[in-house]
C-alpha cells in the first residue's frame, strides 16, 4: 500500500548534464498556478521546466524530512506522520504532469528524461524509506497506535505509513539495504525500457493495402477510417491498418482475406519478440529475477507473496483458488464456442482448421447466425458524443452530479476536452479531462489518472483534476467517431474510475489508495449500466436520424450478452495465471520466456486457438505497470461488481437512491480509509458471492 511519501517520490529526480531554466519566475511549476481551478498551465510548460522544478522539489522534501528527524519534541502523529504525508508537495505537482505526459503525449525528449530520472527517483525514495532515524520516529508513533485521540482515517494512515517503511526495507541491515537499493534502481530502468520498447513496436508496424479487392468483407466505415489513416501517413489512395486495438480487431473481425488476417495478427502477437532492438525477453528474465531477489531480501518466499499481502486476496493460494475455479467452466465454454465456429466454417466449405487469426472473424459470423446480430448494426447508434452524454446522465441519476464543458482551460493536446463537475448542491466537485483517440505519442489501452488528487487541508477539500485517456475509433471522412460496444463499455469503465477519484472525500492522499484487487470495483460496476435499456435509451441514438436504438436490437444485445464469454474469460484467465506463474517463481534461474510461457499454458490446457490476452513480451500491465502479481484483480473485483450491481437489480430500480447513496458514501467517497471488505459489507450487508459473476459471464 503506497503512502503519500511514496506517491510523492514517483515525481522525484536529480538531473545531471541537462540544460536548466535559470529563471525561476518563468517556471510554471515554481509558482502557484493562476489557471481556472488551478489546472496545470499546459500551454506554458516546456521540457526545460521539469529539471529545475524536480531539483527544487527534491530540495524542499529533503528539508522537510530533516525537520522531522531533527525535531527535539516527542514524536507525534502531527509532527511525524502528517508531516511526512505532507512532504513532497512540489514533487507531486511536477510528477503529476510529467509522468502523465510520458503516457499520453510522449516525445523522444520525455523518454530520455524518463531513463535518466527513473533510477535517481528510486534512489531518492530508498534513501527516505530506509532512513533509520526517520523510521525510529515513525515506530515511536506506531507504538501508541491504540491510544485514544486518533480518528479512524488517521489510524489507517499510521498503519499504512509504518507498513510502507517495513516493506521498503527499513528493518534491514546496512548490507541488505545496499543490495535492495541496487535492485530497485535496476528495476526502475528495466521497466521503463520495457514500456518504451512496446511503444516503439506498436508504432513500428502497419498493414498497407493498395488493392481494393483486399478489403473484402470490411464495412464502409472501417474502410474509410483506414483510408484516413493512410492519408495521415502520406499514403493517399491506400488503406492502412495498425496494431491499435480499434484498428486491428476490427480488421480481424470482418476481413475475408485470411492471409492478411494471419499477417497482422502474427505481428500483434509477436510484439517485442523479434530478437532486435525492441525485444523484451531479456528484460523479462532480469525483471522477474530481481523482483524475486527483492522479495526474498524482505523475507517473502516469492514476489507474489510480497505483493498480495497488502491486497484483499492476502496470498497466492487464494488467487490461484479463484482463477482455477473459474478456469474449468471457462475453457469448457471456449471449446464449445470453437466447435460452433468450426462447424460453420465446414458448412461454408472453408476447408480449414481454425487458428488464432480466425477466431474473431468466425465468432462474428456465429453471432450473426445465432442472434441475427452484427456489430456493424450497432455501431451507428454509438456515436462517441452520445455515449459521453450517456455516462454523464448515468452519474446524474445515480449521484446527482452534473457536467459542463469548459473551453477556457489549457489542454495538453488538442484532442483533449475538459469538463467542470458539479455536486448535487451545485458546488464545484472537480475537473475532468477526456482524451479519446489513438496517436503515435500515446501508449495503447485506456486508463484513468489525475493531475491533482483530492485531499483536505485544514478541513477544506482540494478538488481533484482527473483525466480519462482512451484509444477509440477515430472519426473518418464524413463519419463521426462511432464506437463498437466493447469501446462503449470501456468508456463506462474508465468513467467509473473517474467517479471514484472525483467523489473522494479522504483527508490524505495515502488513505485514498485502495488495494489493487479492489480498485476495479468502481470501474467495473459502471459497465453494468451501459447495457441497461433505460440507459441505452439516452445514449444509443442513430448518428444520422437521432432515432433511439430499436428495442429489437436491445433485446438482441441482451440475448447475446454471454456470447463468446468462453473466449473472453479464458484469454483473460490465461494472462492472469501467466502473471501469477512468473511471480511465484521461488528460485533464481535463467528464464527462457518462450519456454516458460508455453509450459504455463500447457499446464492449464489452453487450446492453441486462444492466446493469453497479453503475452509476456507485451504484458505491460505486469512489466511496466502496477499490476505485477495483480492482473487477477479485474476478475476478483468482478466478483464484487457483479454482486454489487445485483443489489441494485434486486430493488427493481437500477438507479435506486438508497443503494446509490450507500455505494457513494461507503465505497466511492472513502477510498482506502477503512478496511475495504468492511466498507463493502456496509454497502451490501454481506460479503460478496461468486454466483452473480458466473451467471453474468454465462459460465453456469
Amino acid at each position: 500500500m503506497k503512502t503519500r511519501i511514496m506517491i510523492a517520490l514517483l515525481a522525484i529526480a536529480a538531473f545531471t548534464g541537462c540544460k536548466t531554466d535559470k529563471k525561476a519566475s518563468d517556471n510554471p511549476f515554481l509558482t502557484e498556478y493562476t489557471t481556472p481551478f488551478g489546472v496545470p498551465p499546459f500551454d506554458k510548460i516546456k521540457a526545460e521546466h521539469y529539471i529545475p522544478a524536480f531539483e527544487e522539489g527534491m530540495k524542499q522534501q529533503n528539508e522537510a524530512i530533516e525537520a522531522i528527524v531533527n525535531n527535539t519534541e516527542a514524536p507525534t502523529f502531527a509532527n511525524t506522520i502528517e508531516a511526512l504525508e505532507n512532504s513532497g508537495q512540489l514533487l507531486a505537482k511536477v510528477g503529476a504532469v510529467f509522468f502523465n505526459m510520458t503516457e499520453a503525449v510522449s516525445t523522444d525528449s520525455l523518454q530520455n528524461i524518463s531513463e535518466i530520472i527513473s533510477p535517481k527517483l528510486t534512489q531518492h525514495s530508498d534513501e527516505i524509506m530506509m532512513n533509520a532515524k526517520l523510521f525510529e520516529k515513525v515506530k515511536a508513533v506506531y507504538a501508541q497506535k491504540d491510544a485514544p485521540g486518533l480518528s479512524g482515517e488517521q489510524k489507517m494512515l499510521l498503519e499504512d505509513t509504518y507498513k510502507s517503511f517495513v516493506r521498503s526495507g527499513a528493518n534491514l541491515n546496512e548490507e541488505q539495504k545496499t543490495k535492495l537499493k541496487e535492485i530497485n534502481s535496476k528495476l526502475s530502468s528495466l521497466t521503463i525500457k520495457y514500456g518504451q520498447n512496446l511503444l516503439a513496436d506498436n508504432n513500428g508496424y502497419k498493414l498497407v493495402i493498395d488493392k481494393e479487392a483486399d478489403l473484402a468483407g470490411l464495412p464502409e466505415g472501417v474502410k474509410a477510417a483506414a483510408a484516413e489513416e493512410a492519408k495521415n501517413q502520406n499514403e493517399s489512395g491506400k488503406w492502412i491498418f495498425t496494431l491499435d486495438r480499434s484498428s486491428i480487431f476490427t480488421f480481424l473481425t470482418y476481413s475475408e482475406k485470411r492471409d492478411l488476417r494471419q499477417k497482422i495478427y502474427e505481428e500483434y502477437a509477436t510484439r517485442c519478440n523479434h530478437n532486435n532492438g525492441t525485444d523484451n525477453k531479456g528484460l523479462i528474465d532480469s525483471i522477474i529475477n530481481m523482483r524475486l531477489a527483492k522479495a526474498q531480501i524482505l523475507g517473502y518466499p516469492t514476489y507474489a507473496a510480497y505483493v498480495l499481502e497488502e491486497n484483499m486476496s492476502k496470498n497466492p493460494e487464494n488467487v490461484f483458488n479463484l482463477l482455477n475455479k473459474l478456469w474449468t467452466p471457462a475453457i469448457a465454454k471456449a471449446k464449445a464456442e470453437l466447435a460452433d465456429m468450426q462447424k460453420l466454417a465446414d458448412k461454408e466449405g472453408a476447408n480449414i482448421k481454425l487458428e488464432n487469426w480466425d477466431w474473431f472473424y468466425y465468432a462474428e459470423k456465429v453471432r450473426k447466425e445465432k442472434y441475427d446480430l452484427d456489430e456493424e448494426m450497432l455501431r451507428p447508434y454509438f456515436k462517441l458524443e452520445n455515449v459521453v452524454e450517456g455516462i454523464f446522465s448515468t452519474a446524474t441519476k445515480l449521484y446527482g452530479l452534473s457536467f459542463k464543458e469548459r473551453n477556457d482551460l489549457p489542454l495538453y493536446h488538442p484532442d483533449a476536452k475538459t469538463y467542470e463537475v458539479f455536486d448535487t448542491d451545485g458546488s464545484h466537485l472537480g475537473i475532468l479531462y477526456m482524451d479519446y483517440h489513438p496517436r503515435a505519442s500515446k501508449r495503447g489501452g485506456a486508463w484513468c489518472t489525475s493531475f491533482r488528487d483530492a485531499k483536505k487541508v485544514d478541513g477544506k477539500r482540494i478538488a481533484p483534476v482527473v483525466s480519462i485517456v482512451c484509444n477509440f475509433t477515430k472519426p473518418a471522412g464524413d463519419l463521426p467517431a462511432l464506437l463498437n460496444f466493447d469501446e462503449v463499455e470501456t468508456l463506462f469503465h474508465e468513467f467509473g474510475h473517474g467517479l471514484h477519484a472525483l467523489l473522494n472525500q479522504c483527508t490524505y492522499t495515502t488513505t485514498s489508495n485502495v488495494p489493487r484487487d479492489f480498485v476495479e470495483l468502481p470501474s467495473q460496476i459502471m459497465e453494468n449500466w451501459a447495457s441497461e435499456p433505460e440507459v441505452m435509451a439516452v445514449y444509443a441514438r442513430h448518428y444520422k436520424t437521432n432515432e433511439v436504438i430499436p428495442q429489437a436490437l436491445v433485446e438482441k444485445i441482451k440475448n447475446s450478452g454471454t456470447f463468446n464469454q468462453g473466449f473472453a474469460t479464458t484469454e483473460y484467465l490465461a494472462a492472469s495465471l501467466l502473471d501469477m506463474d512468473y511471480h511465484t517463481v521461488a528460485q533464481p534461474a535463467k528464464i527462457d520466456v518462450a519456454s516458460f510461457e508455453k509450459a504455463a499454458m500447457d499446464k492449464i490446457g489452453l487450446i492453441p486457438q486462444i492466446l493469453p490476452r497479453y503475452r509476456s513480451t507485451y504484458f505491460s500491465h505486469i512489466f511496466d505497470g502496477g499490476y505485477s502479481a495483480g492482473y487477477y484483480g479485474y476478475i476478483w473485483a468482478e466478483v464484487l461488481d457483479a454482486d454489487a450491481f445485483k443489489a441494485f437489480k434486486e430493488t427493481g430500480n437500477i438507479f435506486d437512491q438508497t443503494k446509490a447513496k450507500a455505494f457513494r458514501t461507503e465505497v466511492l467517497e472513502k477510498g482506502g480509509s477503512e478496511d475495504v471488505m468492511e466498507m463493502y459489507k456496509k454497502f451490501r450487508g454481506q460479503e460478496p458471492a461468486i454466483d452473480a459473476l458466473l451467471v453474468k459471464r454465462g459460465l453456469i
